[in-house]
């Protein structure tokens, strides 16, 4: 799924909308009704980790102060790349278009009407109501025009990806969504201490969670301590970080654990400040077959037991294991 530098990517492009009222709808889902966006206002938008967050209200109102998108270093080059950005979002991290037909669009409430649809079970009744979007593995938004085939599907298709939901708003302009969950909720879920892109990240608690008795490749993905951090991210810190992704973080020393948490929170925000600046984000180990040094790199699915298996890349050699023996495994050729 998208990593914390696409959701903030497109929380920037979805920022301009904000204050606008929703005029015409579409969009594929069976188990939403488009038509229930009809007349809402837009008022605002926020971001955390992987999940964008838009607040969606039956009377126009003045737009509520939301979280930045970037941080504060990233927000003057962002303002520069605005004027040309409206067409569309960077689309997946992996540059693939899906079919979406493995994941759903589905809100909680969706009456026939916009007041019904926002009132429902809102907390001492009132009207606002925040939709929370999570993105799928080929997630994305678009602004302006649609997704469009690269290539033809398992079936030699070459069919254009249908967005999930389509909203037209008063300004002229649109936004489509593609490969998505959405939830309704009375508030958003935002926790800027861990987010590792927001200015309030706490790296003593990260640290705190990195030092556990366990393979730091686990700690990485939680989105406790590290919101936004995906399998990308998580690979790319630990090779240049020379550190081994089953190493238990309690054998790991401080000094160690700092490197992790700095290359982390560096290698996140040069991949989201080469998006706006036009850059294609460089990996180093992700998906490789060789290190840039040269070494054969070894690719294993890990994952705590009973738990997700993510694919893992690292070098042996760059990055060596340490005792004791590694927690159970499964490779792949």
């Amino acid at each position: 799924m998208p990593e914390g530098p696409s959701v903030r990517k497109f929380h920037h492009l979805v920022s301009p909308f904000v204050g606008q009222q929703v005029v015409k709808t579409g969009g594929s889902s069976k188990k939403l009704n488009p038509a229930s966006f009809q007349s809402l206002w837009l008022q605002d938008t926020r971001v955390h980790g992987k999940k964008l967050f838009l607040r969606f209200d039956p009377d126009e109102e003045t737009r509520s102060p939301g979280n930045s998108p970037l941080p504060g270093h990233l927000q003057k080059g962002a303002r520069k790349e605005e004027a040309g950005d409206q067409k569309q979002t960077l689309g997946p991290d992996s540059q693939k278009v899906s079919d979406q037909s493995s994941w759903s669009l589905e809100l909680v409430h969706s009456g026939d009407t916009c007041s019904e649809c926002l009132r429902e079970d809102s907390p001492a009744g009132g009207a606002e109501r925040w939709l929370q979007v999570s993105f799928g593995l080929f997630g994305s938004i678009w602004v302006n025009e649609f997704s469009r085939a690269k290539k033809a599907n398992k079936r030699g298709d070459w069919r254009d990806p249908i967005p999930r939901l389509v909203l037209h708003f008063g300004g002229g302009g649109f936004l489509a969504f593609y490969n998505c969950q959405m939830s309704w909720s009375s508030s958003p879920v935002v926790k800027p201490t861990s987010d590792i892109l927001s200015d309030k990240f706490h790296r003593g608690q990260a640290l705190e969670a990195l030092g556990k008795e366990q393979p730091v490749c686990y700690t990485l993905l939680d989105q406790r301590y590290f919101s936004g951090l995906g399998n990308i991210i998580k690979n790319e810190a630990l090779y240049r970080a020379g550190i081994h992704p089953l190493s238990l973080g309690s054998l790991l020393s401080p000094w160690q654990l700092e490197i992790l948490v700095d290359h982390v929170v560096e290698f996140s925000t040069d991949w989201l400040q080469g998006k706006f600046q036009g850059r294609q984000n460089h990996t180093q180990i992700y998906q490789k077959e060789q290190c840039p040094s040269g070494h054969q790199v070894m690719k294993a699915a890990f994952g705590p037991p009973g738990g997700f298996q993510r694919l893992t890349w690292w070098c042996p050699q760059c990055q060596p294991s340490l005792p004791p023996s590694e927690p159970e495994q499964v490779s792949l050729s």
